[in-house]
């Protein structure tokens, strides 16, 4: 070896998911990449992107997790984010330039009212400001050249939007939405709604399907910690299955599952799966033994079908 070479360091093989509390300023790739070398881990993934303008909780997924983080892409997702009135920019956000300045004639009441027509399934048209590719290249990049192409609407769902913060020019709100949300598109159409423009100057998120903010960590702690610490931050990797029911399989059900084979219902004798079945919905599977995770499966049919299987489970 070259002297000048450092030693590789080895890297770990470790399962589980870690609540980062993502910095403003850090892609999302940046902000894995660190939690990566901090845990000296040979595999990791995130669930979907946070752009580097807003901060708050971003899922990283660790190991056998890695095989469930698109459930947390399709996930509702839950926001605090900071609008001003009286401004449109280029971008709908702090970032872009000046386009429109009006005066803010409204009150609170007015700002609600505006709000709520927004609560339920509404069209957005996607923002050229965005990383959504058209013919394989992003919009962004056709934003920064000048050009502005065709973008066809597409249905997100808005869950709640309520106003938490009045202090006009600004108004602060919270929103829980269906994934594919450009929160700052709704930021510019309320200011849209009351005829003087908005954009939006802070996003947090809180909230990725059911895990929120409480149990997160920022980078900054976690590279103070040791190793141990460090672990001890992990989540199991059910954790991002909490949502899914519950299955328990004794020791020879266990191992057919694991062999990729369907279980029919009326072999298991609790009822979880029986009260599940309509519809195929999915489910997360133990072995009943030990309650090690075996994956994920759907029910229907009247029978239990795997979808997805954790090695050495």
């Amino acid at each position: 070896m070259n002297q000048n070479q450092r030693p590789r360091v080895p890297r770990r093989a470790l399962d589980g998911v870690l609540l980062l509390d993502k910095p403003l300023g850090l892609s999302s790739n940046d902000a894995l990449m660190s939690a990566k070398r901090l845990y000296l881990a040979k595999k990791a993934g995130h669930t979907g992107t946070l752009d580097p303008l807003a901060s708050g909780l971003l899922p990283l997924c660790f190991g056998e997790a890695t095989k469930f983080s698109q459930d947390l892409l399709d996930a509702d997702k839950t926001y605090e984010a900071t609008m001003r009135l009286g401004i449109r920019t280029s971008t709908g956000d702090a970032e872009g330039e000046v386009l429109e300045t009006a005066a803010v004639q409204v009150g609170r009441a007015e700002v609600e009212t505006a709000c709520r027509r927004f609560v339920g399934e509404i069209v957005q048209i996607p923002p050229m400001y965005s990383a959504l590719k058209r013919d394989g290249k992003p919009l962004y990049a056709y934003a920064r050249a000048g050009q502005t192409v065709e973008r066809e609407g597409r249905a997100v769902t808005i869950r709640s939007l309520d106003v938490i913060g009045c202090a006009l020019p600004d108004v602060t709100f919270r929103i829980a939405c269906s994934k594919g949300t450009y929160v700052r598109t709704v930021a510019e159409d309320i200011g849209t709604a009351l005829g003087c423009g908005a954009h939006l100057v802070a996003l947090r998120r809180t909230g990725v399907g059911a895990l929120t903010l409480e149990h997160a960590v920022t980078l900054d702690a976690l590279s103070e910690m040791d190793m141990p610490a460090r672990d001890a931050m992990l989540q199991p990797v059910d954790a991002l299955l909490s949502t899914f029911a519950r299955v328990q399989l004794t020791q020879d059900l266990a191992r057919r599952f694991q062999q990729g084979q369907r279980i029919r219902l009326a072999e298991l004798s609790a009822p979880t799966a029986q009260e599940s079945s309509e519809g195929g919905v999915r489910v997360r599977v133990y072995r009943e033994s030990d309650g090690a995770l075996l994956g994920v499966a759907r029910v229907g049919d009247g029978v239990l079908a795997p979808e997805r299987l954790v090695v050495g489970g």
